[in-house]
């Protein structure tokens, strides 16, 4: 278990690296995620198709094709064209922003609950937010989705150095008492009897 938390913590050792260097670099980290959407379209495509497959005959067969069919097609798409689909999505996550932030504004002033300054905050945050990529489309396509993907991967490489530090800390400590619990009980004196002696006579006719 020891050897399997420090795996997960070299695992988030290289997540961190990888996000900090994709917040340095954006435009390469937005084409490196676009591409790994496409693959994951693609390769979602097959096994869905694969799962088709093996269900013909049944009424979800046509079905299962069309997702896989779906699936595979816009998986070319995004690997062939990876920065019109970056373009699309930054548009997306900007109308996403946009009518969030409107939502929670709106809502914190007719609800008007004990949270409203922190909804207004965060509804004030995702409208400018919104804003901002929204202006500055389609400039902003090369380095908004980038960001968010480096962040991403910046925060899962934190979350598991501190899963497999945290894990290894437990385990040698739970080692540390098993141990310590096994040389008590070689160490423990053997029980004394509560008959007193016998004498040498005793027992005899």
């Amino acid at each position: 278990m020891s050897r399997s938390f420090g795996w997960l913590a070299f695992l988030g050792t290289l997540l961190v690296i990888a996000g900090v260097v994709g917040l340095i670099y954006t435009g390469v980290a937005t084409l490196t995620s676009m591409l790994l959407f496409g693959w994951l379209l693609l390769i979602g495509g097959l096994v869905a198709l694969a799962h088709a497959i093996e269900s013909r005959g049944t009424n979800y067969f046509w079905l299962g094709v069309v997702v896989a069919a779906l699936n595979l097609a816009a998986g070319v798409v995004v690997i062939r064209h990876p920065e019109g689909t970056a373009e699309a999505l930054t548009m997306f996550a900007a109308l996403l922003f946009l009518t969030g932030g409107v939502f929670r504004l709106v809502g914190s002033v007719v609800v008007r609950g004990p949270q409203m300054g922190w909804t207004l905050l965060q509804g004030a945050f995702g409208l400018l937010l919104g804003l901002l990529v929204l202006f500055d489309w389609p400039h902003s396509s090369l380095y908004v989705l980038g960001v968010f993907f480096s962040l991403a991967l910046l925060f899962d490489g934190l979350g598991l150095i501190a899963i497999g530090v945290g894990g290894r800390r437990i385990v040698s400590m739970v080692s540390d008492r098993l141990d310590d619990r096994g040389a008590g009980r070689l160490d423990a004196p053997a029980p004394a009897t509560d008959s007193p002696p016998k004498a040498p006579g005793d027992g005899q006719k």
